[in-house]
């Protein structure tokens, strides 16, 4: 039995928005934007005792104890499965949250800063903004997880104006590898 398969045209702003490299300054000012966020964050938290050297762990499990606070009363901030998983894992772990957050932020932000592996940098900006808003703090969150869907999805020409431009090509994707791997 012979398969047909159906192509579905991608739209021609979907197309201009996502895989054009004229785009390529708009994604450059949104990534730049987001990316000192991050890497802002990362660095106060570097320069901290109380998240990275003699006090490590000190100012996450704060963080976590408010974030437990939230599971209460009629109507909740925080979700009672989030405020399990803070309880029984994330608190018994605060020294390596600590790090992992830290890290996580400066690494985000370089990675967009620079334009390098832009949809994966963006993508763990996402993961953590979730678990910022999961957590029921709100902040800039919102705002930059918006930022950071849409670079995920112009993941192709995001980083055009970055290193992901001799980058990819290089290395390559799953489904297609790069001159490096060929």
């Amino acid at each position: 039995m012979e398969q047909n398969t159906i192509q579905i045209p991608e739209p021609k702003l979907s197309r201009f928005l996502f895989s054009d490299t004229r785009m390529a300054w708009i994604w450059l000012a949104l990534r730049i934007y987001v990316g000192l966020q991050w890497f802002v964050a990362g660095w106060e938290k570097f320069t901290n005792p109380a998240w990275i050297g003699s006090s490590s762990g000190t100012a996450i499990q704060g963080f976590f104890m408010g974030v437990l606070q939230k599971t209460g009363g009629a109507h909740p901030d925080v979700s009672s499965w989030y405020g399990y998983f803070i309880s029984t894992f994330a608190l018994h772990h605060v020294i390596l949250f600590s790090y992992l957050v830290t890290f996580g932020e400066m690494l985000i932000g370089l990675g967009l800063i620079f334009g390098a592996f832009v949809g994966i940098a963006a993508f763990f900006g996402a993961f953590l903004n979730f678990n910022f808003l999961l957590a029921g703090t709100v902040s800039i969150s919102p705002i930059l997880l918006f930022i950071e869907l849409f670079l995920i999805l112009a993941w192709r020409n995001a980083g055009w104006l970055g290193i992901d431009r001799w980058l990819l090509p290089t290395l390559g994707v799953p489904w297609k590898p790069g001159k490096l791997f060929k």
